[in-house]
């Protein structure tokens, strides 16, 4: 597709205004299951697979002792907790979840990420990651952190990352095939290369109010039958200058940290057709969404006029002005 085409077929996408555009969209469609005490699973697209509605960024397990990771991981998967999300740019979380997670292995559903754009790198990385994971396959592999054009068009070329992707699905190394992106243009047109199973994409109270950044790539995605997962819905937004971050050095942006404002920033997000929500990597800010899972439900008419409101009153992480 030319990149005047592909600006033409943006710029109409977002402007139609699907009706999941329209918050908040109804979760009729989308297939949820409760238990007494245990965190809601909803479908994760055609996978046929069940994810808990909040999952567990492997961040969170960064620079922890081999105690305190192994602890946080029961914590989770005794609340029902099933998805697991990593990444190699994580420090050493890899290598830390691995263990902690290992016991727990057959019955979660793990997902990481490459930003290795080329065949051979991209393959380096991933038997890698397994092999930190201690893991013989993963349930969803993930271009991780699409951002450019350039990304795109390296992702697919000849000799591109793509090739180590279905290469790895076939021999099943991997099951899913996904991507996560910060950016509407590239995640747009990483949904017109390919047929994904999923994207890990920003849902957010003030990126979406205020920043017009999130309804066309959440109309899209569900136009496709794609699993949502969401990032960034405990953010409040970039951090202001001179903001003393040592409390929260795993947040690159400010984090929602009230009980309020978590359980505002998560129903928001969840009130979308959103299999899962992923909190932000530091344990205190884990813990708090984990505790307030019961009482993550959609949002009200005068609910979603409040946070309306409070975005428009704020500073978008991300915008679109496409």
């Amino acid at each position: 597709m030319s990149t005047m085409k592909r600006r033409d077929f943006i710029r109409t996408s977002a402007a139609a205004v699907p009706m999941i555009g329209i918050f908040p969209a109804g979760l009729s469609a989308l297939p949820r299951k409760s238990g007494k005490g245990k965190v809601e699973k909803r479908a994760l697209g055609r996978t046929g697979e069940m994810l808990s509605m909040i999952g567990f960024g492997g961040i969170v397990v960064r620079d922890t002792s081999a105690e305190e990771a192994s602890s946080l991981v029961k914590m989770a998967v005794d609340a029902g907790i099933n998805y697991f999300d990593v990444a190699p740019s994580y420090g050493n979380a890899e290598v830390m979840l691995g263990p902690a997670l290992e016991p727990y292995r057959k019955n979660v559903f793990l997902a990481c990420k490459t930003q290795k754009r080329n065949r051979d790198e991209a393959r380096a990385e991933l038997e890698k990651s397994l092999a930190n994971l201690r893991t013989g396959h993963f349930d969803l592999y993930q271009f991780h952190a699409v951002t450019t054009m350039k990304d795109v068009e390296a992702i697919f070329a000849s000799g591109g990352a793509m090739e180590t992707f279905l290469e790895a699905r076939k021999e099943g190394r991997v099951r899913f095939i996904g991507f996560s992106a910060h950016s509407v243009e590239a995640a747009m047109a990483m949904m017109d290369r390919f047929d994904f199973d999923t994207i890990l994409f920003p849902v957010n109270f003030a990126t979406w109010h205020k920043g017009n950044f999130g309804p066309q790539v959440l109309a899209r995605a569900h136009e496709r039958k794609m699993g949502i997962l969401a990032l960034k819905a405990m953010a409040r937004g970039p951090w202001p200058e001179n903001a003393d971050r040592k409390r929260y050095p795993k947040c690159w942006y400010e984090p929602l940290t009230t009980p309020e404002d978590i359980r505002m920033g998560l129903r928001f997000t969840l009130s979308h057709p959103v299999t899962a929500a992923v909190p932000p990597g530091e344990g205190e800010l884990f813990r708090a969404a984990l505790g307030m899972h019961d009482s993550i439900k959609p949002l009200g008419k005068s609910e979603v006029e409040a946070i309306k409101l409070k975005a428009l009153a704020g500073n978008p992480l991300f915008s679109y002005s496409g």
